[in-house]
């Protein structure tokens, strides 16, 4: 397993309140070995970053998948979740057009059980996996939280997710996905690439956040007000819907990042002693 280890912020202690520091590691793969070795861009790609209290115990953790259209894009830690008390985990994964779907859904899905096997080494609670992303990320988070198989491959049931809070993501199928089979992007499609496929009463707590309906990319807005209701249709009771009016679909994460702070916040104030 490669990576690299990186300590940083620390914060200085003001009245008698402790100090807190974070660390860094970078480019761990999520895939073991023997898979990394069949495949050199797999090996170049499937990695992350893991930003963690370093002394904290029993933290929250966002894994976040960045945007790009699955067609570009690099892993991040966005800096309006840093210093936050909590971890953070930036995704890389293989692109379109090199592979096509479900590769990049499934590098997601083994990002997110590379956390659960392994966050509680780090000081984290694999009890709260807050799993997020901006536009295609926020996709690849809401394939792989209401398609139960992907994660299923790893023995992991989806519903240990403790909140899946997507950015502007694609409830029908990905345009990159159309892309690839030769159908242009305002032609809608619901198959088993769209996580309106999957809908659900049983499903973690979801959060779905968006621009404003007359800015946001094609029918964002609509496509994840379809799939909210379409979601209390099946009697699921966890979801909501936010439209951040006035910002569009590059400027929404600014607007949204706090409202992702104060989910994980409330996930971690209400979850039970030994759960």
């Amino acid at each position: 397993m490669k990576k690299t280890i990186v300590w940083l912020l620390l914060l200085p202690s003001f009245y008698g309140v402790a100090q807190t520091s974070y660390a860094l590691e970078k480019n761990i793969s999520n895939y073991p070995d023997s898979v990394q070795k069949k495949d050199a861009y797999l090996s170049s790609q499937c990695n992350l970053d893991i930003y963690y209290p370093k002394n904290g115990n029993n933290f929250a953790t966002i894994i976040w998948f960045h945007g790009g259209g699955i067609t570009g894009g690099k892993k991040e830690i966005p800096a309006a979740l840093l210093e936050k008390g909590f971890a953070v985990v930036g995704v890389e994964y293989r692109l379109s057009p090199k592979v096509k779907a479900p590769q990049y859904i499934e590098d997601a899905a083994a990002a997110v059980a590379w956390v659960f096997r392994h966050i509680s080494d780090y000081g984290g609670n694999p009890n709260l996996l807050v799993v997020s992303g901006h536009s295609a990320g926020g996709y690849l988070g809401m394939m792989i939280t209401l398609d139960k198989k992907y994660l299923m491959h790893y023995q992991i049931d989806a519903n240990r997710i403790a909140a899946l809070v997507p950015f502007s993501g694609q409830a029908i199928t990905h345009f990159t996905v159309r892309q690839e089979r030769g159908i242009k992007p305002t032609q809608p499609i619901i198959d088993e690439y769209a996580p309106l496929f999957f809908v659900r009463a049983d499903t973690p707590p979801i959060l779905l956040i968006t621009g404003d309906r007359e800015l946001e990319l094609y029918g964002r807005y609509e496509e994840n007000a379809y799939l909210l209701r379409m979601l209390q249709l099946n009697g699921n009771k966890r979801c909501r819907l936010y439209e951040l009016q006035g910002f569009d679909h590059g400027s929404m994460p600014e607007p949204a990042f706090p409202l992702l702070i104060k989910e994980v916040k409330n996930i971690t104030k209400n979850l039970q002693p030994g759960k």
